[in-house]
């Protein structure tokens, strides 16, 4: 395992289970393989593909032990995750963010997490944590009406978490708010070129009484606040875990490009001229090499997130990792399908599909780079004048040190 080199020396892993069990997760990802084609048609999951996610443990990965959850770990479901999207990055979307919104929901109250968990610890919940719709304070709780876009998976969704701003008055701050599918209206908006399967469609509210067990604070969540009956998996910043877990779809569906685009490759690069077959094993070492290098910088994300103690420089790293991560991965498919060849004998081209499925997870918001590498800049500038202060009051003489110069 990669050790990370911004983090404090006392980090240690959290104990828990290594692994989503393997046999239920591979069999999920055959369901996901088999029914890939489907989805993207049909802009949804297929249900046995569903079934098989929530039975590998995805749903339960994050939900507290006190209701039969696993409070498994970042590293645990990156694998999983990554293993599914090598067969559909749409069915390992949904899993992943179904484990994470299962970690959200942790913040409820204890009644709020009985109304999702007291029957199960699979239920399956759809989150949009982008603030929208209006939330009225009322005696018993909230008043929420709105509308809320890309709801993934909200087809197969028993529970939403949607977020929404308080009024002024009331503070101001972003609340999110648990309702259960049965009141919520669903719109078909999702149209993207890739990730079709996800079904990220709108959903709809109109004045649902939320009651007050119902809501916890968004910057609770953002910040990774502790609480009665949080595990260290539950208080996590959101920027420290969140990112990767949006690159593990991906990741999984560049390893499947990089496959597809290798059989075709073996086939043919014995009857192409030196030069050309010459420019297909330079496709393939550069491609690998990304891909190889996006995996190993994620499981050094995961581990960051996985211990016990962080800082806010570790927290900046991991956002400007998934950034560049995507970054890798979407140059690395590119290439791929800048050859031109398709994955013949395998129906629809799956270069192709992956290039899609790729290219929409990197336009996604949380996985910005411009305002990642801001964030780090900050984090790094905040850390050097702290020593530089810390130097001079000292009396350290720093006339000695040179800052080099690099173009970038």
């Amino acid at each position: 395992m990669i050790q990370s080199q911004s983090s404090p020396a006392g980090h240690r892993r959290v104990s828990g289970p290594a692994l989503l069990p393997p046999a239920a997760v591979a069999s999920a990802a055959r369901s996901a393989a088999v029914h890939a084609d489907a989805a993207e048609r049909e802009r949804r999951l297929n249900d046995e593909t569903v079934r098989l996610l929530t039975r590998a443990g995805f749903t339960r990965h994050f939900v507290p032990r006190a209701w039969g959850g696993t409070e498994g770990t970042f590293g645990a479901l990156l694998d999983a995750a990554s293993a599914v999207g090598a067969g559909c990055a749409s069915a390992a979307w949904c899993g992943a963010l179904w484990a994470a919104h299962g970690r959200f929901a942790a913040y409820l109250p204890p009644d709020g997490q009985r109304d999702l968990w007291a029957a199960s610890p699979d239920t399956r919940i759809t989150a949009v944590m982008g603030p929208s719709g209006e939330a009225t304070p009322t005696p018993d709780g909230w008043l929420l009406s709105g509308s809320w876009a890309y709801a993934s998976g909200v087809a197969f969704a028993d529970w939403l978490l949607l977020t929404s701003a308080e009024p002024a008055e009331q503070g101001g701050g972003c609340r999110v708010f648990a309702l259960p599918r049965e009141q919520v209206d669903v719109l078909d908006t999702w149209g993207a070129d890739g990730m079709c399967g996800t079904g990220s469609h709108t959903v709809v509210v109109e004045s649902v009484a939320v009651p007050r067990h119902r809501s916890f604070l968004l910057a609770d969540l953002t910040a990774g606040t502790p609480g009665p009956g949080r595990a260290r998996c539950h208080t996590v910043p959101a920027q420290l875990g969140g990112g990767l877990l949006f690159c593990a779809p991906a990741l999984g569906a560049a390893r499947h490009a990089l496959e597809a685009w290798s059989r075709w490759a073996a086939r043919h690069a014995r009857d192409l001229p030196e030069a050309a077959a010459l420019r297909l094993h330079r496709v393939l070492a550069l491609s690998a090499d990304e891909i190889e290098a996006a995996q190993l910088l994620l499981r050094d994300a995961a581990q960051r997130a996985d211990a016990e103690t962080w800082t806010e420089r570790d927290v900046a790293r991991n956002r400007r990792i998934a950034a560049s991560v995507v970054g890798l991965l979407a140059r690395a498919v590119e290439r791929l399908h800048r050859t031109g060849v398709r994955s013949e004998g395998a129906g629809p081209d799956v270069v192709e599909r992956c290039r899609r499925d790729v290219r929409t997870v990197a336009g996604h918001r949380m996985l910005r780079r411009e305002q990642a590498a801001v964030d780090y800049a900050r984090s790094v500038f905040s850390e050097v004048s702290a020593e530089l202060s810390g130097a001079e009051l000292s009396g350290a003489d720093l006339s000695g040190i040179e800052v080099p110069h690099a173009e970038i």
